[in-house]
C-alpha cells in the first residue's frame, strides 16, 4: 500500500515513525533494533509534531504508514484527531504466520487488532465519521476497485499510477527492510491472494481467540468496493 500511494506522484510517505520510542521505550529485541532506534525519532512529541506539520516536500498528500502496536499508552492521543484515518486489517492467522518467520515469539499486542478497534472507536468520539476499514484479503481480489473506492472516501482523484512501481528498495523505506520487506521490494504491484491453509501452532490458538472479536469487529464495518 505505501509503494502504491509513493508512486502517485503527489504523495509523501512516511515508514512507521514511531518504530524508534516503540523499541526504546519497551526494550523489545527486534531485528536491527539499535539500527532502528539509531535511524529514528525516539520522543514521540516529536514524532507527532512532525505527522501533524507541513507535508514534507510541500507535496499534498502525506501517507502515514503505522503499526497499531507502537502507539503505546504512554503516547497521548488528540493529535491523531489533526490526520485521516483508514485502518486496514488482516486475519490474524496470516498476521501470525508472518511474524512467526522471524520472531521467535508472538503476543497478542504484535497481532495489534485490539490496538486498531481501540483507535477506531477513539475516534469515533471525536466525532469523525467512521473511518473507512480495508480487508487486506478483499483487497487483494479486487485492488483497482478498493482503490478506487478508498480515494472517493478521502475526496482523492484516483491514478492507475497506484498499481503498479518498479521493483527495487526505495529511500523512504524503513531501515528494517531487508529483515521484513523481501516481497514488497521484489514486488512491482499487488500480488493476486493466493489460498491457502493456515495452520495455528497449539501454543497460538489462545492468542488467536483473543483478537478474532476485533477483527471480526473492524471486519464488519470495512470499504465496501
Amino acid at each position: 500500500m505505501m509503494r502504491a500511494w509513493e508512486n502517485r506522484g503527489d504523495c509523501t510517505v512516511i515508514d512507521e515513525p514511531l518504530y524508534a520510542h516503540y523499541l526504546a521505550r519497551t526494550g523489545l529485541d527486534h531485528p536491527g533494533r539499535e539500527q532502528v532506534i539509531a535511524a529514528g525519532e525516539s520522543d514521540w512529541h516529536e514524532v507527532a509534531a512532525l505527522l501533524t506539520g507541513p507535508v514534507p516536500g510541500g507535496k499534498p498528500i502525506f501517507y502515514q504508514k503505522h503499526m497499531t502496536h507502537h502507539l503505546l499508552p504512554d503516547i497521548e492521543r488528540s493529535w491523531l484527531g489533526q490526520l485521516t484515518h483508514v485502518f486496514l486489517i488482516r486475519d490474524p492467522r496470516e498476521v501470525l504466520a508472518s511474524y512467526i518467520k522471524s520472531r521467535p515469539t508472538v503476543t497478542a499486542g504484535d497481532i495489534g487488532l485490539a490496538q486498531e478497534l481501540e483507535i477506531f472507536e477513539y475516534l469515533r468520539t471525536l466525532g469523525h465519521r467512521d473511518p473507512p476499514v480495508i480487508d487486506a484479503g478483499e483487497f487483494l481480489g479486487a485492488p483497482e476497485a478498493q482503490l478506487r473506492a478508498l480515494c472517493a472516501w478521502l475526496g482523492i482523484e484516483f491514478t492507475s499510477r497506484m498499481l503498479h512501481w518498479r521493483p527495487g528498495p526505495r529511500a523512504s523505506d524503513g531501515v528494517w527492510a531487508p529483515y521484513w520487506y523481501d516481497k514488497v521490494l521484489a514486488s512491482s504491484g499487488f500480488e493476486p491472494r493466493r489460498a491457502r491453509q493456515l495452520r495455528v501452532p497449539a501454543e497460538y490458538r489462545g492468542l488467536i481467540d483473543a483478537v478474532l472479536p476485533a477483527f471480526e469487529t473492524l471486519f464488519a464495518r470495512r470499504l465496501r468496493a
